[in-house]
């Protein structure tokens, strides 16, 4: 199951839609839906946890905590819709073609995909585009 919570202002509108992608995303990668929760918040919101948990004193778009299980996909995905929005003005996309790349960045982060090395960002920078794509094409 995938659930949606806000701790701002910000709803998910097409939460269905979303939902059967990531669900698509995640059997196209071999893998169960556990229990997915999305946190939307903002900067200072997600900063903390940045902090207490990484201690990374920046701030960030996503940061998830993975419970999965073996192929069994669980975790909880905070994301930060200022960062999003500022990030989509950066990069020239939509806000909400943004919000889909950080949502399955998170969904990929649990499928295994790491991005820390330039050879791991471009595999992952490729698997989102063609999730991306498969998303525009059933929409």
């Amino acid at each position: 199951m995938i659930s949606y919570n806000s701790e701002n202002t910000f709803q998910l509108n097409n939460a269905s839609q979303v939902s059967t992608w990531l669900e698509t995303v995640i059997t196209s990668e071999e893998r169960k839906l556990g229990e997915i929760n999305y946190i939307f918040c903002d900067d200072d919101y997600l900063l903390k946890f940045n902090i207490e948990y990484l201690q990374h004193d920046t701030l960030t778009d996503i940061i998830s905590f993975d419970y999965t299980v073996g192929k069994i996909l669980q975790g909880d995905i905070y994301i930060s819709t200022e960062r999003v929005s500022d990030n989509a003005k950066d990069f020239k996309v939509s806000f909400e073609d943004e919000l889909n790349r950080v949502m399955v960045h998170g969904i990929l982060h649990y499928c295994g995909y790491k991005d820390k090395t330039d050879a791991d960002a471009k595999l992952m920078r490729e698997k989102e585009n063609h999730y991306l794509q498969l998303f525009a094409n059933v929409h």
